[in-house]
């Protein structure tokens, strides 16, 4: 039994504490300093006048750094505590977990769009979404701001909740915090711009990697999380059927080949037409739509999406829990 405990409630635990208090942003968070970490290295290994071979293998480096350094001190913390005592390792665990997880965050920060649409005030929504996306806001009408809204949140199902939790999952906190340094990595250097298009190439190809199993799954249990809602949550809204559709016919739709699969499904689920052309840093990227216009992107999307993200985030951390289980009784 003790054993059981142990094996499930790092999870339970971090899951529970995100959605109670989410990201405090008065407290120390390690991702930051993961984050500061890989500042500092680029700033000591990027140099314009490197030939594009040496940039790779600079960004290369600097990757493998990243991971090893997050995995022995991450390590260390969870070693350290489970020698004083299993319990006090769970627990630690545990509050790593917490660290790792984001659906409280995701949810606030995305109706913080929400509320500034309902106010019909178009600069306070552009500079709410501008911080959760990471395209230019500063020209996007209304809709495109709530159409930016609900793909970050469609998005970050799978980046910022499921993912952690399936690495969680296989491998506990050291795991998740492996996965949530080369997810930081390529929000940092993941760009196909003149400075990271080689320098952060390894860093973008090691989260299509860690990203390709969890995106998918995220993915399914959105398509439940879809019927789910439209079955008790008494809304017409929500069509599993459609999702399934559109998630078959659009999930390759982007240039990763992860980043459709969860914002495929959100379009079908609410009958709604996501991505296409978008600018960044001043260049116009062209981008295939995902989903059919069946209706104009409106505010209310944005709390429909959070809906299914809380909904995938409950099956998902249930599915952990229960993996957790079973092999903490088969051993």
């Amino acid at each position: 039994m003790l054993r059981l405990v142990i094996f499930t409630v790092p999870i339970i635990l971090g899951w529970a504490l995100d959605l109670l208090f989410g990201d405090p942003h008065w407290l120390w968070h390690p991702v930051r300093l993961i984050g500061k970490f890989i500042q500092t290295l680029e700033n000591h290994l990027y140099r314009q006048e490197d030939s594009d071979r040496k940039k790779f293998y600079k960004g290369l480096l600097l990757s493998v750094s990243v991971i090893a350094v997050t995995a022995a001190v991450s390590g260390l913390i969870v070693f350290l505590f489970w020698k004083i005592h299993p319990c006090a390792g769970a627990l630690a665990e545990g509050v790593m977990c917490y660290q790792l997880i984001a659906v409280k965050a995701l949810k606030d920060e995305s109706m913080k769009v929400y509320r500034e649409l309902k106010n019909s005030d178009i600069d306070g929504a552009r500079r709410a979404v501008s911080m959760i996306v990471g395209r230019d806001t500063d020209r996007l009408d209304c809709t495109g701001v709530a159409k930016a809204a609900v793909e970050t949140v469609a998005e970050n199902t799978s980046d910022g909740v499921v993912a952690p939790l399936f690495y969680i999952m296989l491998f506990g906190a050291v795991g998740g915090f492996v996965y949530k340094a080369i997810n930081t990595m390529d929000s940092m250097l993941g760009y196909k711009n003149d400075r990271y298009i080689y320098f952060g190439r390894a860093a973008a190809r090691l989260d299509d990697a860690v990203n390709f199993i969890p995106s998918r799954i995220a993915a399914v249990l959105m398509i439940i999380a879809s019927g789910a809602a439209g079955i008790f949550g008494g809304s017409s809204r929500y069509n599993m059927k459609n999702a399934l559709k559109i998630y078959r016919r659009d999930r390759r739709k982007h240039a990763s080949p992860n980043s459709a699969q969860t914002e495929s499904v959100c379009a079908g689920a609410l009958g709604i037409e996501l991505a296409g052309d978008s600018y960044y840093f001043g260049k116009l990227v062209k981008k295939p739509f995902i989903g059919d216009a069946q209706r104009p992107v409106e505010p209310e999307d944005i709390v429909r999406a959070n809906v299914l993200l809380y909904i995938a985030s409950f099956l998902m951390a249930a599915l952990a829990v229960i993996l957790r289980a079973v092999l903490a009784l088969w051993r």
